[in-house]
């Protein structure tokens, strides 16, 4: 699994940092401010369908738009580490719950390869979902070599990052 990029190391002078401030972004890609608050539930996977539920725990309505990624762990060539793959925007009043339901295909999945076709590898892959691309849930599955989806090893991975 190789990252993209020079990653930060603060004991490396030819990596990628800053001297005085964080080398994080200031906002991560897809952030927005809302007068609701929305909280994510767990990852549930149902072959190609990931469902997540989103429930407004804010005090007036809004509208949220559930961000889905993915990230390669065992591409052959070097991948992104978050891709964005879809979204949903959906507006809950306060309290009230819905679950959004994301599919994903194969083809979804593909890239050019070192020998420059386009297509699916099969391999083990994370999906997160969240508000943004920092704040989200993560699950793990696996594509099949007959680029059929299950679960790593009949167990979901669910961890805020």
């Amino acid at each position: 699994m190789k990252n993209t990029g020079r990653p930060r190391d603060p004991n490396n002078k030819y990596s990628s940092k800053y001297l005085d401030i964080p080398n994080d972004p200031l906002y991560p890609f897809g952030f927005g401010l809302s007068y609701a608050a929305f909280d994510y539930g767990e990852i549930s996977i149902d072959k190609n369908n990931f469902t997540i539920r989103v429930t407004n725990t804010g005090k007036v309505a809004g509208t949220e738009t559930a961000q889905l990624y993915i990230r390669d762990m065992v591409g052959s060539v070097t991948r992104p580490l978050k891709e964005l793959k879809g979204f949903q925007k959906t507006t809950l009043a306060p309290g009230e719950f819905k679950d959004l339901v994301f599919t994903l295909e194969p083809e979804d999945l593909a890239f050019y390869r070192k020998d420059m076709t386009f297509g699916s590898e099969p391999g083990k892959f994370k999906v997160f979902i969240g508000t943004n691309s920092r704040d989200t849930k993560e699950a793990d599955f696996v594509l099949t070599d007959k680029l059929e989806f299950r679960v790593q090893d009949g167990v979901l991975s669910n961890e805020v990052h």
